[in-house]
This record gives C-alpha cells, structure tokens and sequence, in this order.
C-alpha cells in the first residue's frame, strides 16, 4: 500500500515566537504604548518640515539680497540724470515710496545726502525689552527653531555705517528684534566717484516664516491630539478585550473559578472577536473535558468497586468454606473476578490513552476497502464469526482512501464486527459495505439481531454502558468498546453513529463517517 505521511498532529511548545511573528522593540512596552510610539513617530516625521521653513528661510532671504542688489543698482542710475543739486531731495522722495532708506556718499566716504533728512525715517527697528510677552514668546521660539535647524544667523546689527564698512554689494545683519537689515551699495557713473547706499528692513522675511511656521504648528497639533486620541480608542477597543481575554484565560488555567465567563463579543466582526470566540469555546471545552475525566474518574472507581467487592467477598468466604465443591466454586468466581478486573483495568488504559495516542500520530493514507477485505478474510480463516456469516459489498468498485491510523480503525472496525457477531443469531448474515461521496468515506456495518431501541442510540457509546445478548455470562465485557469506538472515530474528524435499517430488516446499523482523501 502506498503511504502518504501528514503532518504530526502533536501540539509542540515553542521556544521561542516563529519568525514570522517577531516583533522586536528596544524596551519591553505594553500595546497601548507601542501603538502611541508609532504614531508619535509620525508625527515626528511630520515636525520634520521645520527643515523646509529653514530652506524657506533661505530662499526669502536670497531673493530679498537679489531684489535689494538690484534697486540700488536701478536708484544709483536714475541719480546719474538728476541735478547734483536735487539729488537730496530724490533720494527722499524714492526712499519715502519703497519703504527705503538711501543715503549718498562721495569717493572720501563723506554723507552728501540723507533721505531720512528731507523726509520721515521709512522703518523703525524695535527694542524687544518694551515688546509684549507674547512677541518675546515668538521671538524665543525663532531662537529655538533656528537652533534646532542648525541655521546660519546673520552678524548682529550694531547701527548703520558707510561705505567704508561694506565689502561686498549687499550686507545682510540681522536686528535686535530679529528682523532682518540688507544694505546694498551701488556706484554712480561708473566711476564710483560717488556711492548710493540702500537700507532696508525686511520684515516680510519673519512674518512670512512665522505664519508658515504657524499653520504648521497647528497642523501638528491637531494631527497629535487625533493621534493621542486615535491611540486612546485603539488601545480601548484592541488592549481592553485582549486584557479581559488573557484574564479569563488565566482564571480557567488557575482552576479557581469553573464558571469562568469568557466575553465572546459577539458585536466585533474582526480578528478579535474571532479570538473572544475561539477561546470562549477553548475554555467551555476544556470545561466539557475536566467534567468528562471526572466523571470518568467516577465511573472507573464504581466499575472497579463491583469485581473487587466480589472478589473480597469470595477470598474472605474461602477461608471459612471447607466443602471441596464449595472451594471449586469460589475459585472459579475469583478467576472470573480477576479476569473481569484485568479486562477492565486494560480497556481503562486504553480508553485514557486514545487522545495522546492520536495527536501524536503521524496520520497515513489507509485504503478502507483493502483494510476491511483483510480484516474479515482473516476472520474467516480463524472461525472468529462462527455460524454467522459477514458479507462485504462495495457497490462503487473503487479504493476508498482516508487519512488515519490503520491499527486504531482496524480496531473500530473489529469491534462493530464482534458486537454483530455477538448479537446475531446462527445462520444469519453481518453485512459490511462502503460508500462515498464528494469528501466522505462511509462504512456501514448491519447485522441481523434485536435490535437497539430509539432512546438508547447514545446511550451505547457512554462509558461502561453495557447491553449484551441473553445468555451471555455477566463481567465478560467491560462496556468500553463501543466507548473506545467512539473516540478513535472522533479522533480521526469522523462520526458513528446508530441508524435505523433502511431495509426495514430486524437488527442493528452502524455508520461511520471518515473525511476523504484524494
């Protein structure tokens, strides 16, 4: 027979998280936290634009010297045209439109004309210690940025000076207020026997960096306070139910509370709704699974209770009991007790380690058709069925394939086959065929007997529940088999089951039920 080996079935502790689940943080951090970190860290890419306010910065800034560089340039030739003598008052009036201040200089240095003379000063520069907090405020915070920004400040300005204090044509310094002052220079004919010099005060350079600066900043802020909140709801609806689900689990682990409630959350479609589910009928099994083993526990001492009672009663009459035929008979009730005891004590074992045994295993493609021929040619070779005569039809004329252990279905298999033997009479016919459909196998096992009653379908396959035929010697069977049936079949993701006959014959029919493999 060709074997396919499947995946073990036994649950492994791990060591250490699969690959694909790692998730290393430099510090051990709740969920919550992460989930704020990652945000956080966004927002912090975000902030990141303080560098293009920096690269703003210096854009103005250089198209302030440009523009600067070229109204000198542009007032030092339209001086060239004006009368000596009306220069100063030129000078004024072109001052006074550009918000400007120009002062004229001959080759010497000397200060021939003023347009702060003939007209009003243009600009004024402010003392920050008579300004308001909150311009102080500003002004520390363009401190702060250009700091953070590593950004090139310009030299103090320490008051306006002639030429001789320019070396190149537009000087940029930067007051005390924080704004910033271009001097430019130009000469007039080309000779530079005379110099035109321009100051401005570039106000517009701070204004326009704050007010970006300012929809930035409440860009920001309201992108943190939706990030703090976001976090906030995220670690309420994914934290929280998680908490109450690592609680619940530890309270079913501790085995201090057997009526843990494990919230199912049955509103939340997501993963973790999907986890609730999952462990509430993780628990309620395990729940079903202690109530089982101790009722089995129960069950095994009431069993074991019976034959050593007998077996007590007959040892303690032995000693007393002088009659040959007497002895004989009390000897032959403590064989049958110790046999009846090993039976059960063997078919205890067993029962208790089918599930180990199963999820160990390491399930095989097993052909039912060729395991079911075998099993009953060798009964017929070893008179096992005695007057009765066990049938095998398989009407699809294929190999049915499942994925199992062949010792455990064999042992189904032989225990549905000595039920039907034992309940039929002589010369009457056990009938074993299989079926299939699109992903399940079916075995069908009838026989020709009683019979089993409606109300006693489940009942058979309880533990140590025992119906034999008349006649039978009492203790020769410990009531396991069909128990044991039970859950091999249920190990292998199969279903038994008790029908009735679809013929309407006399007699008992079994089913099982074993997912296909290809």
């Amino acid at each position: 027979m060709q074997l396919i080996r499947y995946t073990a079935r036994a649950i492994a502790i791990p060591v250490s998280d699969p690959v694909d689940l790692r998730w290393h943080w430099p510090w051990q951090a709740t969920l919550t936290r992460r989930i704020l970190a990652v945000n956080i860290f966004v927002l912090g890419l975000l902030a990141g634009s303080l560098f293009y306010l920096d690269g703003l910065r210096i854009r103005l800034i250089e198209e302030r010297i440009t523009q600067a560089a070229s109204e000198a340039a542009l007032a030092a030739s339209a001086l060239e045209s004006v009368d000596p003598t009306a220069r100063p008052q030129f000078i004024g009036d072109i001052g006074a439109k550009s918000r400007a201040r120009f002062r004229l200089f001959d080759a010497g240095g000397e200060l021939i004309a003023d347009s702060w003379q003939t007209h009003s000063p243009t600009f004024s520069l402010n003392n920050p210690k008579e300004e308001s907090w909150q311009r102080n405020f500003a002004r520390a915070l363009d401190e702060a940025v250009d700091f953070v920004v590593g950004a090139d400040i310009p030299p103090t300005f320490v008051g306006f000076g002639g030429v001789n204090l320019m070396s190149q044509p537009v000087k940029l310094q930067l007051a005390p207020d924080r704004t910033h002052i271009l001097t430019a220079q130009a000469g007039l004919g080309g000779t530079e026997s005379q110099i035109l010099l321009m100051d401005r005060n570039a106000r517009d350079i701070r204004r326009i960096v704050r007010s970006e600066r300012s929809r930035l900043g409440y860009v920001i802020l309201a992108a943190t306070l939706f990030s703090v909140f976001l976090s906030l709801f995220l670690g309420r609806t994914i934290v929280r139910p998680l908490q109450q689900l690592a609680q619940a689990a530890t309270r079913v682990r501790m085995g201090r509370d057997r009526e843990v409630v494990v919230p199912r959350l049955p509103s939340r479609v997501d993963e973790i709704g999907t986890l609730a589910r999952a462990v509430s009928d993780m628990s309620h099994a395990l729940h079903q699974r202690i109530d089982a083993t101790e009722m089995f526990a129960a069950d095994v001492a009431h069993e074991l209770k019976n034959p050593l009672a007998s077996l007590s009663s007959a040892v303690e009459s032995l000693r007393t009991v002088t009659k040959p035929e007497l002895r004989a008979q009390l000897q032959d009730i403590i064989s049958d007790d110790v046999r009846r005891l090993d039976r059960l004590i063997t078919d205890i074992s067993e029962l208790s380690r089918i599930d180990a045994r199963l999820s160990r295993a390491a399930f095989e493609r097993i052909d039912l058709v060729t395991l079911i021929e075998g099993l009953i040619s060798l009964r017929g070779a070893r008179g096992k069925s005695g007057d009765v005569a066990v049938s095998f039809a398989n009407p699809a004329k294929q190999h049915l394939c499942v994925a199992g252990e062949a010792s455990q279905l064999s042992r189904v298999i032989e225990n549905l086959l000595d039920n039907a033997v034992s309940f039929s009479p002589p010369g009457s016919i056990v009938r074993v065929s299989t079926d299939s459909n699109s992903d399940s196998v079916i075995v069908t096992v009838e026989d020709e007997g009683p019979g089993i009653a409606d109300n006693a379908r489940e009942a058979i396959f309880e533990r140590f529940h025992s119906h034999r035929p008349e006649g039978e010697a009492f203790g020769k069977h410990s009531g396991l088999g069909l128990a044991i049936a039970r859950t091999i079949i249920n190990g292998h993701d199969g279903a038994i089951m008790v029908a009735p006959s679809e013929t309407g014959r006399k007699g008992a029919r079994f089913i099982i039920r074993l997912p296909r493999t290809p």
